[in-house]
């Protein structure tokens, strides 16, 4: 991960899959759940959700912005970091090249400051377990 700001978390992983099975994995709660967190997300712009965090708890998101097969937005955790994810993604070859935005964590604050290390620090782990997920899908 590498930051330009430092309220701002960006990644990018190289999926093998083309842009609808990676959108499909974004936006569908049964193989969300598989690569990051259990949840009933979905791709209509207002949609109200939740993350199951496990002990980090169930954490609110609203979709901001949907474009399908490139861009999906929502916010994460209002009330408490108050940030925003942003998922691009852009055909790569065969595949996909798929680019995260975490932004918005107030690291002046003892909570956005650990909040963004660690998920700083979590992000390519969690960028890495959506491939081997659609892999095991198309069997």
């Amino acid at each position: 991960m590498t930051s330009t700001d430092p309220a701002v978390i960006h990644g990018d992983q190289f999926i093998a899959h083309p842009p609808a099975a990676v959108w499909r994995a974004l936006t569908d709660p049964e193989l969300h759940a598989r690569w990051w967190a259990a949840g009933d997300v979905r791709p209509v712009v207002g949609h109200r959700f939740t993350l199951d965090m496990g002990p980090w708890g169930r954490q609110a998101c609203e979709v901001l912005a949907v474009e399908p097969e490139r861009l999906l937005r929502y916010s994460f955790a209002p009330g408490s970091l108050d940030t925003t994810i942003t998922w691009r993604l852009h055909p790569e070859g065969t595949g996909t090249r798929l680019f995260l935005e975490h932004a918005g964590f107030d690291v002046d604050s003892p909570l956005g400051k650990a909040a963004f290390h660690g998920m700083g620090d979590g992000w390519p782990d969690v960028l890495r377990r959506i491939e081997p997920v659609l892999a095991g899908e198309s069997r």
